[in-house]
């Protein structure tokens, strides 16, 4: 599941072989596939860059394509004539420069624009503060969560909320409520600042602590608990014994707009209300 430090370590693994380099072929293909992708060929690659969930490429002249991977898509890199690891009828966009083929499968979001519309972009535009930008701003973060349009929102839902921060997805919303022994079904209205920096900063220490990590390993927030047997905590062990007291992990839907399964402990977080 894509969450922001797999996009950065995407990106991460991609900039080697991409930045710098003349584009010498590309094309797209599938539902939406973008139109007039041939505009990049010649082009060289200025920028691959994450921001939150979306991965940006930046090409000289002015134009930009963003990926959004959504549940099931990633990047590839491949040298020319090696096999892919899926099948070619799932590329959504690939990408060819000297020694190096970049395929983006599954992903629902391919688009190409302007640089200078990146500024008025109906998603990029109202980004939250990037938990993983080396300048991020806990403060304008924490200022988001507390906009008074959000104060009845539940706090497991506000998290993943992207307007608010980005690159938090359900992973470690789990985790971090968890570690925090905080219910995913409070109101931000109810907790104090002080809860909400931790929250915050939780956040940004788990997602810190896996970019360094290999694009295709596994991701961890038990790192340092030796009483820990597993890489996580609570996600996807429902009915499985909470690793502080021992209650059974309980499972639920939540959210209206984009519902997404919670994992939490009934007695460390408290009952669901």
């Amino acid at each position: 599941m894509p969450e922001g430090d797999t996009l950065h370590r995407t990106a991460a693994g991609l900039r080697p072989y991409l930045l710098g380099r003349d584009v010498i072929a590309a094309r797209a293909q599938g539902p939406g596939a973008v139109p007039q992708v041939q505009r990049i060929v010649g082009r060289r690659i200025d920028e691959v860059e994450a921001q939150g969930k979306n991965l940006l490429l930046r090409f000289d002249g002015g134009l930009e394509i963003r990926t959004h991977l959504r549940m099931n898509g990633s990047w590839h890199r491949y040298r020319p004539g090696e096999r892919w690891r899926r099948p070619p009828a799932r590329a959504r966009l690939v990408i060819e420069v000297a020694g190096s083929v970049a395929v983006c499968f599954d992903a629902p979001v391919v688009e190409l624009f302007e640089q200078r519309a990146e500024r008025l972009h109906p998603s990029l535009a109202r980004l939250g503060p990037d938990l993983l930008d080396p300048e991020f701003d806990a403060t304008e973060a924490l200022r988001r969560l507390r906009d008074p349009l959000r104060a009845g929102a539940e706090v497991g839902v506000a998290l993943v909320n992207q307007r608010a921060l980005a690159g938090i997805g359900n992973v470690y919303k789990n985790e971090v409520l968890w570690l925090e022994r905080v219910s995913p079904f409070v109101t931000l209205a109810s907790l104090g600042d002080e809860t909400v920096d931790r929250l915050i900063a939780t956040a940004r220490r788990l997602m810190l602590a896996n970019i360094s990590v290999h694009a295709g390993a596994e991701r961890v927030t038990t790192s340092g608990d030796r009483g820990a047997a597993g890489p996580l905590y609570v996600y996807g062990r429902g009915g499985r014994p909470c690793r502080r007291c021992g209650t059974p992990i309980v499972a639920a839907r939540q959210g209206t707009d984009l519902p997404r399964t919670t994992y939490w402990c009934p007695t460390c977080q408290g009952p669901r209300p």
